[in-house]
């Protein structure tokens, strides 16, 4: 249940480049981060990850081959009110509206059907070291301890003695980790951002990246990601039955990413 003065969101994107989200506000507060990543503006499809922060929507994979998926360094198309990017598998489209003052993003992906995906809203958020992830109800999670495939299992927040919740200052580690739950709340001082994601018949789960200098080698920053998702696996080369998201006879699949935000005095 969302609590607290509900304030308006405003979402702006950019669909010549990925149909990334440059902006996401509420009250006066921008939650996305950023950094300088001048490879960001001249990407082609098959390059490597151009990390500049906001959110990316990272489809068909996360991790693995295409890096980030296909769609994120392809140029969109309007078509009315919704965006539209063609990749080589699929066609994605998206409609974000304003529902009561939340941000609903509606999607639509069409391919041949079996064919087996993963979607995240790869948003890296602008987090004080007080912040924190909350779950609200008993969630298995996945910690990912470095960059290879496998996973440990536990219950949310504490898996294999590491606690996920708590961002705190730069201490040079970097974990991944997907909670398999529909839902999350980042909370960071007075205010609160609440993500949730919708997908009738396929798996649905959130997934941190939680780097505190400890990525990458060489130059390491400090960048948060808080990533609904369908699938629940950063790789789908790596997924295991009911692992990603699967196109059904009818060649679509369709999901709802909703943001909503609150201020508590």
């Amino acid at each position: 249940m969302v609590t607290g003065s509900r304030l308006a969101v405003s979402v702006v994107t950019d669909p010549e480049l990925g149909g990334r989200w440059t902006s996401l506000t509420a009250g006066g507060r921008e939650w996305l981060w950023y950094r300088d990543e001048p490879r960001r503006a001249h990407v082609r499809p098959g390059d490597a990850f151009a990390d500049a922060g906001g959110l990316e929507e990272c489809v068909p994979t996360v991790r693995g081959l295409p890096d980030h998926g296909d769609a994120w360094s392809r140029r969109w198309r309007r078509d009315g009110d919704w965006d539209v990017v063609d990749c080589p598998d699929f066609r994605l489209t998206r409609r974000i509206r304003d529902d009561a003052g939340s941000a609903v993003a509606d999607y639509t992906l069409t391919a041949e059907p079996g064919y087996r995906f993963v979607w995240a809203a790869h948003a890296l958020l602008d987090l004080s070291p007080a912040g924190r992830i909350c779950v609200g109800e008993p969630a298995v999670a996945r910690l990912y301890p470095d960059e290879g495939a496998g996973w440990i299992t536990g219950a949310w927040p504490r898996v294999d003695g590491i606690l996920l919740d708590r961002l705190g200052p730069d201490d040079g580690t970097a974990v991944g980790a997907v909670a398999l739950t529909p839902r999350v709340s980042v909370h960071d001082g007075t205010d609160r951002l609440h993500l949730s994601v919708e997908a009738d018949g396929q798996p649905v789960a959130v997934a941190l990246w939680r780097n505190l200098g400890g990525f990458p080698q060489g130059a390491p920053y400090r960048s948060i990601g808080v990533e609904p998702m369908l699938g629940r696996v950063f790789d789908r080369a790596a997924a295991g039955h009911g692992d990603t998201a699967v196109v059904p006879a009818s060649g679509v699949v369709t999901w709802r990413l909703t943001v909503a935000a609150t201020r508590h005095d």
